[in-house]
């Protein structure tokens, strides 16, 4: 009985084995991956403009944080001297004193000095004066920011409407030929600027954003310093 059946089994097994490796699933093709300069270098000529913007943004950012720091940084005991000085009748070392402090205050503070004497009102437009020429100053490299937050984007936008044209050409090119392998290359490549351009410009209006709030803190320090030097003029003797 077991000579009889064991052609049988065996040729049942082969049958099998041939069944089953005929419906196996074929091996999916490896995924190729594009480190991100790769990508960068899909999107054509309009990368380097919005790189630019990047680079130039981000200088202008970390120049103006310095910036804006040091003129944020306060003496405590700066304007007890300065009224020391003004109580004795002594503005000459009051002066002297702000010359020596490099501080957008101290500059209000030397103006007002300057001043003194004249009517209040004199004073009191003299240092606001001085106070709208420290906060430009502090403002500078911001309409840069400003212009890279609304155009980086828009430079995005230019450069996938370029892929997209040099895209449908192409397949138009391909004519018979053409399949969705050529449409969907030349729109991925083409997406890559709108990334970018979204990315430099969030970027930009953040830092932008975060500026103009320093130097609004700046501005109200400064406004704190000239109320309390008019009310040092207007103490009595």
């Amino acid at each position: 009985m077991t000579t009889l059946f064991t052609p049988v089994a065996l040729q049942v097994q082969d049958t099998m084995a041939t069944t089953v490796a005929s419906v196996q699933t074929p091996a999916a093709p490896a995924v190729q991956e594009l480190s991100v300069w790769e990508l960068c270098m899909q999107g054509g000529f309009i990368m380097v403009p919005l790189a630019l913007l990047a680079v130039i943004s981000i200088y202008v950012f970390v120049e103006r944080v310095m910036v804006i720091r040091k003129a944020a940084r306060e003496d405590r005991s700066f304007m007890s001297l300065i009224r020391d000085y003004i109580h004795d009748g002594d503005p000459e070392s009051a002066l002297r004193l702000c010359k020596r402090t490099d501080s957008p205050s101290a500059r209000l503070i030397a103006k007002g000095i300057s001043r003194i004497g004249r009517p209040m009102n004199d004073v009191l437009v003299a240092i606001e004066n001085t106070g709208n020429i420290e906060v430009a100053a502090l403002g500078k490299g911001l309409p840069w920011l400003a212009t890279t937050a609304a155009g980086a984007p828009m430079l995005g936008f230019l450069g996938t409407v370029i892929g997209m044209v040099e895209a449908f050409y192409n397949l138009a090119s391909a004519g018979s030929s053409a399949n969705i392998d050529v449409l969907a290359g030349g729109i991925y490549e083409a997406l890559v600027t709108t990334v970018a351009g979204l990315i430099v410009g969030v970027i930009a209006l953040f830092a932008y954003n975060y500026l103009v709030a320093r130097i609004n803190g700046v501005m109200s320090a400064l406004e704190g310093s000239t109320m309390e030097f008019m009310d040092l003029l207007n103490e009595p003797a």
